[in-house]
């Protein structure tokens, strides 16, 4: 669920650098890029220009170096400073900074914050295409949480045409759907989901259990079991492998060792 470090790398790109808006961006770039390669010394360098007028980008970028060790408290603690002093500062990047912060307290399990996180991001208007659309799922997950689920919906399918290359997206919409009831949209949204991400144990997990619902058992089977050889360590496979565990002939066998596991989908 987390882009927001790959957000910020596609934003900084060379024709950003090169006529940059606020003399800063050019050190943001490269602070940003050193996040994903070196988060520690990406701190220690946030910390250094946040001293000497570093401003919000420094603070951000702190709050990225922090996502990549996945300490998400911490980040959100610096994106929620970023987006204060971009406020300060009449910059429009502010709601961007709220909507990481939201992102981030989704991610640390802190669902109030992260709702009044995302409505403050959402509030603020200048949101734009996949950053908006990626503020409005979040904000979903938070009304899921929330028992709100109505209001869910149309947050669902309002980023479904923000961000609807997202294979999220698709598959928060069918989880959503089957939680309902609504086989229909969910075998067509998981179908979306599939098709731009076949490799995603969630979303392989959340195919079966929609196959499930429908009866299709032999589908079911197939998803599930591809979830569990995908990540067979992360929450998803395990999932899958309970799920496969209800049929008599199904195969009895420990998910192999913890290191040698490949890393899990988002």
């Amino acid at each position: 669920m987390i882009l927001i470090l790959a957000a910020a790398l596609q934003a900084a790109s060379p024709a950003t650098a090169a006529k940059p808006a606020d003399p800063r961006e050019a050190r943001y770039d490269r602070c940003v890029a050193l996040a994903a390669s070196d988060p520690a010394r990406a701190r220690a360098e946030a910390v250094r220009w946040g001293g000497t007028g570093g401003g919000w980008f420094a603070r951000q970028c702190a709050g990225l170096a922090y996502t990549q060790e996945n300490n998400f408290p911490a980040a959100a603690a610096e994106f929620e400073a970023a987006a204060k002093a971009a406020e300060a500062g009449h910059d429009k990047r502010a709601a961007n900074y709220w909507a990481q912060a939201g992102n981030a307290r989704l991610a640390a399990g802190d669902v109030p914050h992260a709702r009044a996180a995302l409505d403050t991001a959402l509030v603020a208007g200048t949101l734009e295409g996949l950053a908006l659309g990626e503020a409005q799922l979040d904000h979903a997950r938070v009304l899921v949480a929330a028992g709100e689920t109505d209001a869910a919906r149309r947050d669902i399918d309002l980023a479904l045409r923000t961000a609807g290359d997202d294979p999220l997206a698709w598959l928060l919409s069918a989880t959503l759907a089957r939680r309902e009831g609504d086989i229909a949209r969910s075998r067509k949204d998981i179908a979306e989901a599939l098709r731009r991400s076949p490799d995603d144990a969630s979303v392989q997990l959340e195919a079966g259990n929609v196959a499930a619902l429908a009866r299709d058992e032999a589908g079911a089977r197939a998803a599930w079991a591809e979830a569990a050889r995908l990540a067979p360590n992360a929450p998803a496979g395990q999932h899958a492998r309970a799920a496969l565990a209800q049929f008599s002939d199904a195969p009895v066998a420990p998910p192999p060792p913890a290191s040698k596991a490949a890393p899990a989908g988002r």
